[in-house]
């Protein structure tokens, strides 16, 4: 089934559900929209966990840099974006780091507080990466404990 002939799901089953509903057409769409962005890699600089995937314009590398703090632009929205501002889950830089060919970066951060993801689990908490599920063929997911 191709992205453009399904409905988008609604957010509670897209981010809770069981159902493989995978964005096959994200970076296709980022580069229609004409975004001058490179993926960037957040990684967990203590546990090596990879927290979420974002992607960064040239000002937010900048700001990030300048600021010590995971900035990161969001191309749904079309604008910078400090991760933590409103929630409070900012992420420490520890280092930036850049690939072979230079068109993906790797934040290495830590957490200033409880998660990195913006979903919450059942008890109310912030997820510490946005990885809390698992691939079980291509249509299933199951959550992932611990």
């Amino acid at each position: 089934m191709s992205t453009s002939a399904r409905s988008e799901p609604a957010l509670d089953d897209l981010e809770e559900g069981t159902i493989a509903q995978i964005d096959f057409g994200k970076v296709n769409q980022i580069g229609r929209d004409g975004h001058q962005v490179v993926p960037v890699v957040l990684q967990d600089a203590d546990t090596g966990d990879v927290l979420f995937i974002g992607y960064a314009n040239q000002e937010a590398l900048r700001l990030t840099l300048e600021r010590c703090s995971a900035v990161l632009y969001s191309t749904s929205r079309n604008e910078i974006w400090h991760k933590g501002a409103t929630s409070g889950d900012t992420l420490s830089l520890v280092d930036v780091r850049v690939n072979c060919e230079q068109n993906s970066l790797l934040y290495r951060v830590r957490r200033d507080a409880g998660g990195a993801c913006h979903t919450r689990d059942a008890s109310g908490a912030a997820r510490p990466g946005c990885y809390y599920r698992g691939v079980e063929g291509l249509t299933d997911l199951r959550p992932l404990t611990g």
